[in-house]
């Protein structure tokens, strides 16, 4: 049998924080927007998880490649999708490095919905006519727990557990990976989705602004979750130019803290 590196620590790395027009916004002199604190930059949401030598990515926004880059990533085991905006797929073709040395076909997992939306969007990587020079990604729809396996020939396998939530009215999904769950573009948790955060060591929350929004939490409603969910630690990600750190950081709990691009934190097995 696999061993089960979900059992085992982690590695988690914040690859993007931001909103979907990332941090600084293009023509804006706002002070957010001019500050020389770098963790005021902020690209577009996605996350990097390492499981003994496992790599797993969390989504692929339109900074995934500079993302790769400036992190060194070498390896991607597999991707999980949140759901299908454009902040969140668009870099998808930016994984066609991965297969320059490993030929693998990389499995990419996401909602019925997103898988549906990427295979329309994206035929020349899904469909029958695919592309010669495309990404050898596969695509799986998933709606219960499911085990990512080695590309690389190792036995070690890790469980993940995509989390039903809502981005407004759009059902979305978070994951949980041992004890790591990663939550972005929410406003709504539903019960039963609570019943499998329990005994977390790191949380990562979608936090967008102290005003109230209609598809995502504002501070006030992310820290009143964050409490609620009562993980050992939780981040903030997905903050617009609202939003300074330095002084939103300060503003916060003790354990509850404003993340920022390249943020890794090592979670509990």
């Amino acid at each position: 049998m696999p061993n089960d590196a979900s059992g085992t620590p982690m590695t988690v790395t914040l690859l993007g924080t931001g909103t979907s027009t990332g941090v600084p916004v293009i023509g804006c002199d706002c002070v957010v927007c001019r500050s020389d604190d770098p963790r005021d930059t902020r690209t577009r949401c996605s996350c990097y998880i390492e499981v003994e030598d496992l790599g797993l990515l969390i989504d692929t926004g339109p900074d995934f490649r500079e993302q790769a880059l400036r992190e060194g990533l070498e390896r991607i085991d597999a991707v999980c999708y949140t759901h299908h905006h454009f902040d969140h797929i668009v870099g998808l073709d930016d994984l066609r490095p991965f297969f320059f040395r490993n030929r693998a076909p990389l499995p990419c997992y996401a909602d019925p919905k997103t898988a549906s939306v990427l295979r329309r969007n994206y035929d020349y990587i899904f469909g029958e006519d695919r592309y010669p020079g495309a990404p050898r990604v596969t695509l799986h729809d998933v709606d219960a727990p499911f085990r990512i396996h080695s590309r690389y020939g190792e036995a070690a396998s890790v469980r993940v557990i995509p989390l039903e939530l809502y981005h407004g009215d759009l059902m979305v999904y978070g994951y949980r990976v041992g004890r790591f769950a990663y939550l972005t573009d929410v406003s709504h948790i539903p019960e039963a989705t609570f019943e499998q955060l329990d005994d977390l060591d790191v949380l990562v929350l979608d936090a967008l602004r102290p005003e109230s929004h209609p598809t995502h939490f504002s501070f006030d409603e992310a820290v009143a979750m964050a409490q609620q969910i009562g993980a050992r630690q939780t981040y903030f990600i997905h903050m617009t130019h609202n939003v300074r750190h330095a002084d939103a950081d300060a503003s916060l709990p003790a354990d509850i803290h404003l993340a920022h691009d390249g943020l890794t934190v090592c979670v509990d097995g």
